[in-house]
């Protein structure tokens, strides 16, 4: 499956030729259109219906990052990916084999990204002369037969179609039984594809539960779609994907990389005993979590929304002061700005953790696009010698372990914690076997009440983590702060020893993590000529790429790395093991530059700062051209 980074799989690319019903392994579907047509909806159900069907699925919103930009322009554009197969995958495609088109511009934006071959599905009657315009279209591409030559084009009347399927439900307006139109387009694309229409069915009935003209309207706007394909001379045939054969029994869930921190994160909490408290500002593409844990509150969960980054990092400064597992999160700019308190909570040696959810930058940047770009600033985004340990989620469902992962870090050698999520991982979603809780090791942290022989700076010999002692506890009554401190009692120091001493020893704490985190493990060959080196999100790219080569024969590895700082201590052994060293990165090379500074080997480095998640036959390009 595609939510551990132990997985294995298969990967086809072969478009789908519709020649009459036939069975594929997979299939990738991109549905388009305006950011009003309820693409992302549409996308999210087709994907629950193959999942039910038992493929493995994985998925790629994309969506504007304007409020409401123009209808009918490319900067307008809503799309929804789905990679659903019969084996297990580890992205949601390179290309889409499938594109269902809504207006001019999402033809237009998507067209070069369609595979050769593919399938167009596009609503007829959006083709107006004004929406052609807004695409930039000087004339209707769907009447040249050149411009969509190769391609197996299905023009359908989505409007027209619709409204003649809820032409008799009383008080809607042609507004209003517009807005049905991509469940037509879903239940099209559900007879192409043989899903069943009964979970959209009963989404419907849920969602619109105190509006039975909306469920009406929808319910029949599907049905309508998936008849017009039953009825239609224009398709020759059905494709079908087959359930996956060997799937580890247990119970599964849909898991967006969001929703599996806060799982994360209350789980810890738990684990831990402790309250768990969240205190953050909201922020493309965080905010998710503060509303995903501001449900939860019956888990002894408290949210807080601040007035700003400043105030959020100080909340859970205090939060962490007073005994609960504290949180917050981020995206680069909203970290930039707590970088000052994060400082703060280094020198407190307090045990906090802070996930950064990457966009495009700098500044306001991408706010709605996935990069890599802000490894650097999680290792020297803050004034003075300031070591904070550094994790990464590789996919969606892993963000669950990562994130109980940092709090455990964060509790045994009492530091603040990073976590690096991105744009493709915090909405990407995939199936996710929910785990035995009871098999979750509980995370000792207790708080220290004997005040025989207590000093707010002792250290544990072994992790070198100070006491967590709450504020009141009788005989333990200490003071914190931000000055130079001596080791020990703590008392404010100007000393330039002690100063030296604090930075030394804050910095071994941290270097000492990596006795106690995993091994890192290899992908492959354990010797070779390649070796694919990653980080986030790029993992399931990396990985397909390397087994694809394997599969050609070719010595090529690769690692994954989820603890970032310290290293997993086994990582200089490995690199010296392979002839070329590869790292893809979605920035100008960050991991590249703390490799090569670290290590004494030469690292061959693939960047890419598009927004955009890579593709597999980049990063199979790549290798073959150091291969060769």
């Amino acid at each position: 499956m595609a939510d551990s980074p132990a997985s294995s799989t298969g990967v086809s690319d072969q478009a789908p030729q519709v020649d009459g019903d036939r069975q594929q392994e997979s299939v990738v579907i991109r549905f388009s259109g305006d950011s009003g047509d309820g693409m992302q909806l549409t996308g999210d159900q087709f994907t629950n219906a193959s999942a039910i069907l038992g493929n493995d699925v994985s998925t790629f919103p994309d969506f504007p990052a304007e409020i409401r930009a123009p209808v009918g322009t490319i900067p307008g554009l809503s799309g929804f990916q789905v990679n659903f197969a019969s084996n297990d995958i580890y992205t949601s495609g390179d290309e889409p084999q499938i594109l269902v088109a809504m207006n001019p511009a999402a033809l237009a934006a998507n067209l070069e990204d369609l595979q050769p071959g593919g399938v167009i599905i596009v609503n007829d009657d959006a083709f107006t002369k004004n929406n052609l315009r807004k695409a930039g279209y000087d004339e209707n591409p769907l009447d040249n037969p050149d411009a969509l030559r190769g391609y197996e084009l299905h023009r359908v009347a989505l409007t027209t179609l619709t409204r003649t399927a809820l032409e008799d439900i009383e008080g809607m307006t042609n507004q209003q039984k517009d807005l049905c139109k991509n469940g037509f387009a879903l239940g099209l694309a559900f007879w192409l594809f043989d899903r069943p229409l009964d979970s959209t069915l009963s989404f419907y009935a849920k969602k619109f539960a105190k509006r039975p003209q909306v469920v009406e309207a929808n319910t029949r706007a599907l049905k309508a779609g998936y008849a017009y394909g039953e009825t239609t001379e224009s398709f020759s045939g059905r494709i079908t994907v087959p359930a996956r054969t060997e799937v580890p029994p247990g119970i599964y869930r849909r898991i967006t990389g969001n929703e599996a921190v806060v799982l994360g994160l209350v789980t810890a909490a738990r684990k831990a005993n402790k309250t768990l408290f969240y205190g953050s500002y909201p922020i493309t593409p965080a905010s998710p979590i503060l509303e995903g844990l501001a449900a939860l509150k019956h888990f002894d969960v408290r949210t807080f929304q601040a007035e700003d980054e400043i105030a959020a990092i100080g909340s859970i400064i205090g939060g962490a002061f007073g005994g609960a597992l504290s949180a917050t999160a981020s995206s680069g700019p909203g970290i930039a700005l707590k970088s000052e308190g994060i400082g703060l909570a280094v020198v407190l040696e307090l045990p906090m953790v802070i996930i950064n959810v990457q966009r495009g930058g700098p500044s306001t940047g991408l706010p709605t696009k996935t990069e890599q770009a802000d490894l650097l600033e999680m290792f020297f985004g803050r004034n003075g010698e300031c070591p904070v340990p550094i994790v990464a989620a590789a996919t969606s469902g892993d963000c669950f372990d990562i994130t109980i992962e940092a709090c455990r870090i964060a509790l045994r050698s009492m530091t603040p914690v990073y976590v690096l999520s991105d744009g493709y991982v915090a909405n990407n979603s995939e199936p996710w076997q929910i785990p035995d809780v009871d098999a979750i090791a509980p995370i000792e942290c207790d708080f220290r009440t004997d005040p025989k022989g207590y000093q707010p700076y002792m250290r544990d010999p072994k992790t070198l983590a100070r006491p967590w002692v709450v504020p009141g506890t009788p005989g333990m009554e200490h003071r914190i702060g931000g000055l130079g401190k001596q080791d020990g009692s703590g008392n404010v120091s100007y000393d330039p020893a002690d100063n030296e001493h604090m930075i030394k020893i804050r910095a071994e704490k941290v270097a000492r993590i990596a006795d106690y985190i995993p091994e890192l493990e290899v992908n492959g060959p354990e010797k070779g000529d390649g070796l694919v080196v990653g980080w986030g999100g790029t993992y399931g790219a990396i990985r397909a790429a390397s087994e694809r080569m394997q599969h050609e024969g070719h010595s090529v590895a690769s690692v994954h790395l989820r603890h970032l700082n310290p290293f997993p201590r086994n990582l200089g052994e490995i690199l010296g093991n392979y002839r070329h060293i590869l790292v893809p990165e979605l920035n100008l090379g960050q991991l590249s530059f703390i490799l090569q500074a670290k290590f004494p080997f030469r690292v061959i480095q693939l960047n890419k700062v598009q927004g955009q998640p890579f593709k597999i036959r980049e990063i199979v390009d790549k290798i073959r051209s150091i291969l060769d």
